[in-house]
């Protein structure tokens, strides 16, 4: 048996270092079941074969555990074990003998060292129970020969130490030594007893494997238990790191899912990509990386604001509001015939006939236009569209292309859950997904104006999942559209 344990012991370490994560018994799995194998060993009135391993009698056990905290497991336990010896010669008792069956059952409680995730957990084992013998023997004194069967049982108390060696996520390999103490039992058979009540005891050393039962609740299919998932939402299919949260290979806290520059750090605001001049362009999308510039020319500047980039522009000084060629050099007209020259006009394509303003732009938007104001909502940390938004979408592309002199602000929401930080970008990209659905219907993309707003306007209280559904969410408000105006 001392072979075994040393074996068990190392064959523990060796697929220690192979095995996967750890988990085995823990508060995700409560309930476990083990079988083990343990060599038995007798001290009484017939001598003492404590570690003395040529002499071991070897038990079957099973056990059956319960997960209470972190440091604390309930265990049942029971073994069977057959004790014999005959006295040699020129001891006192020369020629007696004894065969004794043993049953042991054990409920007592197990106290672990280290953290459930740990490898190698030491632990305590305190278990006293109920201990049956089943007797047959002969005592041979002062020249009679006595007959000592007797079946009887006894209060065992069980102490023992031990460590566990987590192979797996259900398995683990136990190696444990430790002292059964029936008080007052009497497992040799000879009469002759003292007053401490532990003549007779015998040590335990163990060898086994415990299975964990069950499964851990893992409610997003990521591979992490609930318990420990720092990312519960997670959506079906992205991988994961330890903590069940999305990998985010650059680390620029955009998920690695969502991040159109996986490989470069940027910001939630570019969907991870860079955008080194800071000019609200994506580095992948400017044709000015280095320059700051507007998001209208591909991120390239236009210093007076014509609409015509400086690289291009050979009148750069125009002032703002003046309608300019392709050049950007001006115009001097009335395209739209409202009286307000184009260079003072801000809405140089009003309709013939409508009455303007002192800045060329109708006086109100159309009440059946303002109709068409309805939000579309998104589902959790998402920037999907949903097919059912489609017809609302359609209709506000079908007003936007009847009325040119109207513009559209995009303004994207989120619920409350998350940082306010990701939320912002989180409303920013959901605006930026409706403006993407409106410039592939053909629609300017300086008429379409987004900005947002993150948690900070709830529709609904964020107190429910109904609530939280109407919060994540884009609205929607027609503007007249004022040309060369700044765009995000």
């Amino acid at each position: 048996m001392r072979h075994l344990l040393a074996t068990s012991t190392a064959l523990g370490l060796t697929l220690l270092a192979a095995a996967p994560r750890a988990q085995a018994q823990t508060a995700d799995r409560k309930t476990a079941i083990g079988l083990n194998v343990s060599a038995m060993q007798y001290k009484g009135n017939f001598g003492s074969d404590f570690w003395k391993w040529g002499e071991n009698k070897y038990a079957p056990g099973i056990t059956f555990s319960r997960y209470l905290s972190q440091g604390v497991d309930l265990q049942l336990s029971g073994n069977y074990v057959e004790f014999k010896k005959t006295a040699p010669a020129g001891a006192p008792l020369f020629g007696s003998n004894f065969a004794t069956n043993v049953v042991n059952v054990n409920l007592g409680l197990k106290f672990k060292a280290f953290k459930d995730e740990s490898r190698i957990r030491p632990y305590l084992l305190a278990a006293p129970g109920w201990t049956y013998t089943s007797r047959e023997g002969t005592i041979n004194r002062n020249g009679q020969s006595i007959r000592t069967d007797e079946d009887k049982s006894y209060f065992d108390l069980f102490g023992a130490a031990g460590i566990d060696f987590r192979l797996g996520e259900a398995v683990t390999l136990f190696v444990q030594t430790g002292q059964h103490i029936p008080l007052n039992a009497n497992i040799d058979g000879d009469p002759a007893r003292d007053g401490n009540k532990i003549d007779d005891r015998y040590l335990q050393h163990t060898v086994g494997l415990n299975i964990a039962l069950g499964k851990a609740k893992d409610t997003d299919g990521d591979g992490v238990s609930d318990r420990k998932d720092k990312c519960p939402d997670t959506p079906s299919g992205v991988a994961v790191d330890e903590n069940g949260c999305p990998l985010d290979g650059d680390k620029d806290g955009v998920p690695d899912y969502q991040d159109q520059c996986p490989t470069e750090a940027g910001t939630a605001a570019m969907q991870g990509c860079p955008d080194r001049d800071g000019d609200g362009v994506a580095d992948k999308d400017d044709q000015c990386p280095d320059q700051a510039g507007v998001a209208a020319l591909r991120g390239c500047p236009d210093a007076d604001g014509d609409g015509v980039a400086d690289s291009a522009d050979k009148c750069p000084d125009t002032p703002k509001g003046t309608q300019v060629d392709a050049n950007g050099c001006p115009l001097v007209v009335d395209a739209d015939g409202d009286g307000i020259p184009d260079s003072a006009d801000k809405c140089p394509d009003t309709p013939r006939g409508a009455k303007v303003d002192a800045n060329g732009c109708p006086m109100e938007i159309d009440p059946g236009v303002r109709k068409l104001e309805q939000p579309i909502r998104f589902e959790t940390n998402s920037t999907v569209i949903k097919r059912t938004s489609y017809g609302t979408l359609d209709k506000m592309t079908k007003a936007l292309k009847d009325h040119p002199e109207y513009s559209l602000r995009v303004i994207g929401h989120a619920d409350s859950r998350g940082t306010d930080e990701y939320n912002q970008g989180l409303s920013e990209r959901r605006a930026g997904s409706v403006k993407r659905y409106f410039t592939g219907k053909q629609v300017d993309p300086a008429r379409i104006v987004t900005e947002g707003r993150g948690e900070s306007e709830p529709a609904a209280p964020n107190t429910s999942a109904a609530g939280m559904s109407q919060n994540r969410r884009v609205e929607f408000k027609f503007e007249f559209f004022i040309p060369n105006a700044p765009q995000p």
